[in-house]
């Protein structure tokens, strides 16, 4: 069994910048995968640096290191913060610049995955929805303390709070799914931002699954119920999807 990916989906939305990003590699000595999305923070031109550079070193670090380990996978977050703050320290007009971040690791009957912000993995099972991260934001928090309905995280005025991200030299705290989940053929992850799972719901992500049999064909289904949801000047919107079987 294998995945098919579909290409990465990354569009400005109604932004005159796009400050998402997102890629995914192959490491055909250790037979591994690597996903990632990033969603960049902290301005003009500092977020898309940010997500930028996040992305670029995650895959750069997979590459050198490529085994299916809770270690390596730490080691790729921890490189991509690394090279922020260096950006960060080399250039005073990106101070303050940040990302949020969300990957996904395979060796093929495997997956291990991790984020920290906003930006969100989804795994389906059966057609349904298994699972998906919760938010370092101020409406989880929220939901967290019974205050708000976790369908109430979509629109809430404080939604846009997120609590960590990359791009901090003090408490950086990814949380990591370090324990392997085991695959099964069917299995569908979808990896997107904040701008994307906000105007598609989760009912909408399994009615559009159902009806599509490559994950590309999924993408486009779910990017038109966002086009029509999504009006005025609308955040970046990214996300890979990927089947297995």
């Amino acid at each position: 069994m294998t995945f098919i990916t579909a290409p990465v989906l990354c569009k400005a939305g109604g932004r005159e910048q796009n400050q998402d990003c997102g890629d995914f590699a192959q490491h055909e000595s250790f037979g591994t995968t690597c996903w990632v999305i990033c969603d960049g923070m902290g301005g003009h031109r500092g977020g898309e640096v940010a997500s930028q550079l996040a992305v670029t070193e995650i895959i750069r670090s997979f590459r050198q290191k490529g085994s299916f380990t809770l270690k390596a996978l730490q080691k790729h977050i921890y490189n991509a913060n690394e090279a922020i703050i260096a950006r960060q320290e080399s250039d005073r007009m990106l101070t303050s610049m940040q990302t949020t971040m969300v990957m996904l690791l395979s060796d093929g009957k495997r997956v291990m995955w991790a984020h920290i912000g906003d930006a969100r993995l989804y795994h389906f099972r059966g057609g349904r929805m298994l699972f998906h991260t919760k938010d370092h934001s101020v409406p989880q928090v929220m939901v967290n303390a019974g205050e708000i309905r976790v369908d109430q995280i979509r629109y809430h005025e404080d939604r846009n709070r997120v609590l960590r991200s990359l791009g901090k030299k003090e408490d950086l705290r990814p949380t990591i799914q370090g324990e392997p989940v085991e695959l099964m053929a069917g299995d569908v992850f979808l990896l997107c931002t904040d701008g994307f799972w906000e105007y598609v719901t989760e009912i909408e992500m399994e009615v559009t699954l159902s009806k599509s049999q490559h994950p590309q064909d999924w993408l486009i289904r779910m990017e038109q119920i966002l086009l029509k949801r999504a009006t005025g000047k609308h955040d970046n919107y990214s996300a890979i999807a990927l089947y297995y079987g």
